[in-house]
């Protein structure tokens, strides 16, 4: 059998299960596979692109994660997946404070030019750190938590549509898969695998943002978190007395990025 009957097999076995990682394993492990003509006509179930964890064009930062995605639906650059070394993860709060949008634009805006920006498309920060990344003339990738085909949440469909021609859209779900509240911190895995450094512009304390910040430290990733007043309730204030990197502009974030913010931090003790 050739590698290409294998893609098309996880493509089938992918479309089968609606990208569900664990229901893909069972099917795999139970050797439950899809009939010969569906994995025939899988290609003709999808209008997006995909790549298969057996492909040599599937990324090795998500190879090197905790239960890397099988299928990866797509549509835009592809080889904006390869920039790991060189990709911010900038994540927040959906419903954000003015200061939490202004800190979003200042910061994305400076480091979109050298820095690809990865987020999940949700409403509040992460929408603010796509759309400020085109308008400083960078690449984006949005991470879904629906399905391929299916912009979720709506209201950011015309955000949809731009980073589909100007970034990438990816997804480990087929077509219009409605999301579940499952597929998030699903989809949060993949946004921290993608990025060599995560930052959070703004987050409470109780967030769905912590949980991309738990993938990521699971994936040794750096985790960089603006501060915020003492008589706000901050998740980044809290993440800062755990051990994140407390950033207060864009230049901090590039020494850590560029590998010398622990020796900044050594110095910092003295």
């Amino acid at each position: 059998m050739t590698n290409e009957y294998f893609r098309k097999l996880l493509l089938a076995v992918s479309l089968k299960a609606c990208g569900d990682y664990d229901k893909i394993m069972r099917m795999i492990t139970d050797r439950d596979f899809p009939s010969d003509e569906e994995i025939e006509n899988a290609e003709q179930q999808i209008k997006s692109g995909y790549i298969t964890y057996l492909d040599d064009e599937y990324p090795e930062s998500l190879k090197q994660t905790n239960r890397p995605p099988i299928v990866l639906y797509y549509y835009g650059d592809i080889s904006l997946l390869y920039k790991e070394k060189k990709a911010i993860a900038v994540i927040g709060s959906r419903e954000c404070s003015d200061i939490g949008v202004e800190i979003t634009q200042r910061f994305v805006s400076e480091l979109a030019t050298d820095y690809l920006i990865v987020s999940g498309m949700a409403k509040g920060i992460d929408a603010v750190a796509h759309e400020s990344a085109i308008r400083a003339g960078g690449k984006t990738v949005a991470v879904l938590g629906s399905g391929i085909d299916y912009c979720y949440p709506y209201e950011n469909y015309n955000l949809y549509r731009i980073l589909r021609t100007l970034g990438l859209v990816i997804s480990e779900y087929p077509n219009v898969t409605v999301p579940e509240i499952i597929n998030f911190p699903m989809r949060n895995r993949i946004i921290a695998g993608l990025a060599k450094g995560i930052l959070i512009t703004e987050a409470k304390k109780k967030s769905g943002t912590l949980i991309t910040v738990n993938w990521g430290q699971m994936f040794s990733k750096e985790i960089m978190c603006v501060p915020y007043r003492i008589d706000d309730e901050s998740g980044c204030n809290e993440l800062i007395k755990e051990g994140a990197y407390l950033v207060e502009d864009s230049d901090e974030v590039r020494l850590i990025m560029d590998g010398t913010g622990n020796l900044k931090k050594s110095l910092m003790q003295y």
